[in-house]
């Protein structure tokens, strides 16, 4: 039987054009900018991004920075975003390949660093020493932030729900985490995707979500999947 490691990973390592074709339909009220943007104003910021995947998120970033320097550890992801982010017609990005818990930056070289969906896996991955490994991360950005800089963290409340559940125990427990030992605030906000026929609503969930989620979204013909994102920030002194 896959695990869950083997089955993101080989999906991060294989299939990054259809993942960024999932992830190009998600958030169509285009939440996240602007809740980004009202936890620290975007304008002018030098950004570190880390697990940028196929970099969804740079190019959010990329149209107000000054800088970001986003970086994952999968090549192939690299790969398709530094594509789609040339295609964009955008210059202030770098990619390059790093891993969460050692980025390759100078210490205090950034006003904002960040995380989408990179963080949570460690729960899945790494279940014995997940908490050391949170740690390491968190110190990760700690160290890259410039004094009073402020670290966000983007993970999934649930998809195929209208109000916000950590999808797991474990999540719930890694969520909480953040917030009673680490001292991140938290909200949330709607990131529901919207696809283009219940054909391709049917492909791209169950190629990521699996069967229970797509044979929902097939029988109902829904071309709309709510979604609900977590959002933790913290500023550093």
């Amino acid at each position: 039987m896959t695990s869950r490691r083997d089955f993101f990973q080989g999906i991060y390592h294989n299939q990054a054009e259809q993942f960024d074709r999932l992830v190009a339909r998600e958030d169509r009220q285009g939440n996240l900018f602007g809740a980004l943007n009202e936890i620290r104003p975007l304008h002018g910021l030098r950004v570190v991004e880390f697990g940028a995947g196929t970099g969804r998120v740079t190019r959010l970033l990329s149209v107000m920075v000054d800088t970001v320097y986003a970086f994952d550890i999968e090549p192939s992801m690299i790969r398709r975003a530094a594509s789609a982010m040339r295609a964009s017609g955008m210059s202030n990005w770098r990619l390059s390949l790093g891993d969460n818990g050692k980025m390759p930056v100078a210490s205090g070289c950034a006003d904002l660093v960040l995380e989408g969906w990179s963080f949570a896996h460690v729960v899945g991955w790494y279940p014995n020493d997940w908490p050391a490994r949170t740690d390491a991360m968190l110190a990760e950005m700690r160290r890259i932030l410039k004094p009073g800089g402020v670290a966000i963290l983007i993970e999934t409340m649930g998809t195929g729900r209208r109000q916000p559940r950590a999808p797991s125990a474990s999540l719930r427990k890694l969520y909480d985490y953040w917030q009673e030992e680490h001292g991140f605030a938290y909200r949330w906000i709607r990131t529901d995707y919207q696809f283009s026929s219940p054909e391709e609503a049917d492909e791209l969930i169950r190629f990521f979500f699996g069967d229970e989620l797509a044979d929902d979204c097939l029988k109902r013909e829904n071309i709309i999947v709510p979604e609900c994102t977590g959002i933790w920030w913290r500023r550093f002194a």
